[in-house]
């Protein structure tokens, strides 16, 4: 889709601008409307549910709807109770956004729906309506370069003179409701695209685990007889099979280093691994940290060889990969080392990655903050076992199926990314003036209104 551009411009004066309609203004975000900081609450103002006025913390504006509208907040506070705060109390289609810290950074602006009071992370814009459409500012305000206009330091912060005086490109009112219907209508058509590829990428992942663990407790022959496991959760498996304890299928289970693990924390050297490194089926060997070889021969009990697991126990706990031929030799701390032994690894890391590990990880996780298990627990958790020739059909087939699903997944993430910076590359152009979109015409089938 191609947009005449506007026939006459002027340079902006502005660098990030450029060039804009000769007859837009550019005007510093304060000339919209009143800038104004949210307000500290105590804790026990906080969490009430029930009162008249929602109340928003900063953490809100991650979970803005598509069209950058606020949920509902659980957080609500009364009148009175604003008031003896001195809390400010905006007004529907007030423009939110973080003024300190990392929310800062992801430079969210979003629309209150409703009277609202926000917390002292937060600013908002309660835009002049007679010469500015809320949602076109609203648009225009996914510009700011929050990040350069910041107060750096290890907890940015942005005050009103630095928001205040950012400046944008600004039509008559008439001009920016038709810029702000055209863009309503285009990204809520690529919104809508971005969830149907969302969802095909639940599906797809539905898909891999269901093959996943069609595989590990029920084998690749339809027809093959089935016994009763006597494992209630557990259910058939291939009458040629057994189950057994993890202890039982590999000759050792140990804990990585737990002892001041930091002190071999080294600036070059082998692999060094902690669960932070580790996801399903991959290691992150880039970014991981590194121990020498001589400390690492030092805890030999925990030193990795290729072919071994390694299982997160704290913050993800159950998550299991292989170790590679690159981090032979390297070691790991906390997470549970599953040495390697007569069954072929991959197998076994789709099994412990699958529901019928996963499951047994749930009833024994402890830890509000950070989910854990004990190696104790671990030991004995149960596995359905085929011989070790079977073990390395079912890896071979997972392979190639879920490296099928895999890309799948991949392609479809990409086509949400091409679709993503469609979007902003359209309100970028719409809201600057390099395209002009006076005159179009929406199709009803492309949804713009």
């Amino acid at each position: 889709m191609s947009f005449p551009r506007y026939a006459a411009s002027r340079d902006s004066g502005v660098e990030w601008l450029g060039v804009v309609p000769a007859h837009w203004n550019v005007v510093p975000i304060k000339q919209l409307g009143r800038l104004k900081g949210g307000a500290g609450f105590p804790h026990d103002t906080q969490g009430v549910q029930g009162e008249e006025l929602h109340f928003h913390k900063v953490n809100a504006l991650s979970r803005a709807a598509p069209d950058g509208k606020l949920q509902p907040s659980d957080n609500t506070i009364s009148r009175d109770a604003a008031l003896k705060l001195g809390a400010f109390v905006f007004p529907p289609g007030t423009l939110v956004f973080a003024k300190v810290g990392a929310a800062l950074l992801l430079a969210r602006v979003c629309e209150l729906k409703e009277p609202a009071c926000i917390d002292n992370n937060m600013m908002g814009l309660v835009i002049d309506g007679s010469r500015c459409e809320i949602g076109f500012v609203r648009y225009a305000m996914t510009l700011v370069r929050f990040d350069l206009i910041a107060n750096p330091g290890a907890v940015p912060s942005l005050n009103e003179g630095q928001i205040g005086g950012f400046a944008l490109a600004i039509p008559d009112r008439r001009e920016q409701a038709t810029i702000t219907a055209f863009l309503n209508g285009e990204t809520a058509r690529i919104d809508a695209l971005v969830e149907e590829q969302r969802r095909l990428i639940e599906l797809l992942k539905e898909k891999r685990q269901a093959v996943i663990s069609q595989a590990v407790t029920k084998g690749l022959d339809p027809d093959v007889p089935m016994k009763d496991s006597g494992v209630a959760w557990l259910g058939q498996i291939p009458a040629h099979w057994d189950h057994l304890a993890l202890k039982r299928v590999s000759p050792s289970q140990t804990v990585g280093i737990v002892v001041n693990p930091s002190v071999y924390v080294a600036s070059e050297g082998l692999p060094y691994l902690y669960g932070g490194d580790i996801s399903e089926d991959c290691i992150d060997l880039d970014g991981c940290r590194r121990i020498s070889a001589e400390d690492s021969e030092r805890n030999a009990k925990t030193r990795l060889q290729a072919g071994d697991l390694v299982t997160v126990r704290v913050g993800a706990p159950g998550v299991t990969a292989v170790v590679p031929p690159e981090a032979d030799g390297g070691n790991c701390a906390s997470v549970m080392l599953i040495k390697r032994g007569n069954f072929d690894s991959r197998w076994l890391c789709y099994t412990m990655n699958d529901r019928v590990v996963r499951f047994q990880v749930e009833v024994v996780q402890y830890g509000a903050a950070q989910e854990q298990f004990n190696i104790s627990h671990a030991v004995e958790f149960i596995l359905p076992r085929p011989g070790r020739g079977e073990q390395t059909l079912i890896a071979d087939h997972l392979d190639k199926e879920t490296g099928r699903l895999d890309e799948l997944v991949a392609e479809t993430e990409s086509a949400m990314t091409l679709l993503a910076e469609r979007r902003a590359a359209l309100i970028s152009a719409a809201v600057t003036g390099k395209i002009d979109v006076r005159g179009f015409h929406p199709s009803p089938a492309s949804g713009a209104v």
